[in-house]
């Protein structure tokens, strides 16, 4: 028995959606909104700026879905709305905001120019799990860590946390390094007093940005560390990679991806050259940028890139060569 992620599908909207709506804290936040989730969801399922993550638990042949977490990348205007009181609800709002056709979610290029050049605002939506494995140490371990890899490598320029949705949670959240807005004045602070079960019914922000985050150490600010991808794949490659990564044969990428397995096999040879054209020799190994990466060489090449890209994730977030090459001009010129 163990617990897997993988990005979520159209077919697992529908039971992400379940367990959320059967949460005795979260559901009435949405009222009549939490019909609109999994429409907006699918909506947007496909874009760069709709992030999603779901849990399963695999035991033999039976696949069980214990838990999902979104988050979003949200425009300036929507962040701002977000920090000015009276605060709201921000799960029914980006629901009912999607299906409205006011979507405050980046399009796909804003998305590859900010990750670029200027940075992020992410909302981490939701991260449920289904009440039965709530408790599991399992469980809590791997959804913490899958959430957590599935956001390193973007260039966050602030990050508004998960509204709390159980008794522990905003200490946990305070401990993990994000600070209560004051719906005062609009500023990031460490809470006066311990959050507590009270926050849970009343809405409220927990958030970092950027230069806060770097000025201190803790697993939220971690998120904010960041370097520009060096190999630079096409978004076809990067695709690939993040299948790869999630383990399987060239076979079980051709399905996964529909695409043909000489197409797999090409895409390797062109990762290859590229990696090989812009990495040191000591990662990839003796040999050529043109070796095809078959038989026990192959493997072990594959294996030290895939190494690589684990500590690298900045490789395959999506961005824009433009605003990459503006940004070094910059950096040039400073």
């Amino acid at each position: 028995m163990s617990v897997r992620c993988r990005p979520m599908k159209a077919r697992d909207v529908s039971q992400s959606v379940g367990i959320l709506a059967s949460h005795a804290i979260v559901a009435p936040r949405y009222g009549e909104a939490i019909n609109q989730l999994g429409p907006a969801w699918l909506r947007v399922l496909d874009c760069d700026a709709f992030r999603t993550i779901v849990f399963e638990e695999v035991e033999g042949d039976a696949v069980r879905l214990v838990g999902a977490g979104t988050s979003v990348f949200v425009t300036d205007q929507f962040l701002l709305e977000i920090k000015t009181a009276p605060f709201f609800w921000i799960g029914s709002e980006l629901a009912s905001q999607i299906m409205q056709g006011k979507s405050p979610l980046l399009r796909n290029d804003e998305v590859r120019a900010a990750n670029s050049n200027g940075g992020l605002n992410l909302v981490l939506w939701h991260l449920c799990i289904h009440p039965e494995d709530t408790r599991r140490a399992e469980v809590r371990t791997q959804v913490s860590a899958g959430f957590f890899e599935a956001h390193r490598g973007f260039l966050l320029k602030e990050l508004i946390a998960l509204q709390a949705s159980f008794a522990e949670e905003p200490g946990w959240i305070v401990d993990g390094g994000a600070l209560m807005l004051n719906p005062a004045d609009g500023r990031y602070a460490d809470p006066t007093e311990k959050a507590d079960a009270a926050i849970l019914w009343t809405p409220h922000v927990f958030g970092l940005s950027r230069e806060l985050a770097l000025s201190k150490m803790s697993w939220i600010s971690s998120l904010f560390h960041h370097e520009p991808p060096r190999i630079v794949f096409s978004g076809s490659e990067q695709r690939l990679l993040l299948a790869a990564l999630r383990g399987g044969t060239d076979e079980e990428l051709s399905d996964e991806l529909t695409i043909s397995l000489s197409a797999v096999k090409k895409a390797w040879i062109s990762i290859y050259d590229r990696a090989a054209m812009r990495l040191p020799k000591s990662i990839l190994g003796n040999g050529n940028g043109c070796e095809r990466g078959e038989g026990e060489r192959g493997k072990q090449k594959k294996q030290r890139l895939l190494g690589y890209l684990r500590e690298h994730p900045e490789e395959l977030r999506p961005y824009s060569r433009r605003s990459l090459n503006q940004n070094s001009e910059n950096q040039v010129v400073r």
